[in-house]
């Protein structure tokens, strides 16, 4: 595959999130989801509602999550929909968890451990187009997470999580944790995950932005993450998302900021990049990229 464009930023701001989105000049068509963390309660890195409202105001919208496979305050929908207000989501605009009232299995083609299925939130028949809107950041199991691990992890049903976090072994969020000792497998079923939802879409029907504010080198999904020690580094938007993640992981590595080392660390220690790999294996984007400044 040839080179894919990145665009980038250093300016986090609502003005910047429009400017970059439109840089890419894809239309999203018909009732758009814009995939999103909404965060664990107790954390506060998740992406701020104010700097994201006005371009899902743009697309009209809904923000879509589903919930998670830990037991925590998003676990449930009850729950979940409390955090989601709690964080200020709803105040912006139109909200969904997509496996509230269930789950559909979507197909994989390519699949060594996920057995030829996804485990998706039902509610993804709802929408015709679909913004991958990440928080890029640090995370305890798969390294980092951007746009791949929001799409494979993030559009997945709880079961689904499960599936996918075992690398095909169980659906049942209960046993989860009895079988999470293959990482590669794990990060191989993510980018498995990841086709599926994007040959869902269609490639053509999706675009992927990642915000790199708030560096810390855990998730949004924890509780009470590490303060960040890296300084923000900009915007990344692209039609390509392993091209975004590949950047992003990039822009880390390369970075001259002292602050990087313990994100460095947590992305080497997990392998976070057999995810991005993985991906371009399955032909859903280039690792080679441009990278164009739009400042």
């Amino acid at each position: 595959m040839g080179k894919s464009k990145v665009y980038f930023t250093k300016e986090i701001s609502s003005d910047s999130l429009i400017k970059i989105f439109e840089v890419l000049n894809r239309q999203l068509k018909g009732k758009v989801a814009v995939k999103i963390s909404t965060g664990e309660p107790g954390g506060h890195n998740f992406l701020n509602p104010q700097l994201i409202k006005p371009l899902i105001d743009k697309l009209n919208g809904t923000i879509v999550e589903c919930n998670t496979a830990y037991e925590g305050r998003r676990s449930n929908s009850k729950a979940h929909w409390q955090a989601i207000k709690e964080h200020g989501f709803l105040d912006i605009a139109p909200c969904d968890i997509m496996d509230e009232e269930g789950e559909i299995k979507i197909p994989v083609k390519n699949s060594t451990h996920l057995k030829g299925y996804n485990i998706v939130g039902s509610h993804i028949k709802n929408y015709d187009s679909m913004l991958i809107l990440s928080h890029f950041k640090g995370h305890a199991m798969g390294g980092f997470g951007g746009a791949l691990k929001n799409i494979s992890i993030g559009i997945a049903s709880r079961n689904g999580k499960a599936w996918i976090h075992t690398a095909g072994i169980t659906e049942d969020p209960i046993k989860l944790w009895n079988h999470i000792d293959d990482q590669d497998g794990f990060l191989e079923s993510m980018a498995e995950a990841c086709e599926g939802v994007i040959d869902y879409f269609g490639i053509e029907n999706m675009a992927f932005i990642n915000v790199a504010n708030n560096l810390s080198i855990d998730c949004d999904c924890d509780s009470n993450p590490s303060k960040p020690e890296m300084a923000d580094i900009g915007i990344f938007a692209s039609l390509d998302p392993v091209a975004l993640d590949k950047c992003c992981y990039d822009q880390i590595m390369n970075s001259n900021d002292k602050g990087k080392a313990s994100l460095v660390n947590r992305m080497q220690d997990r392998h976070a990049i057999v995810t991005v790999v993985t991906a371009e294996k399955l032909a859903l984007g280039s690792i080679n990229y441009e990278l164009i400044c739009i400042d």
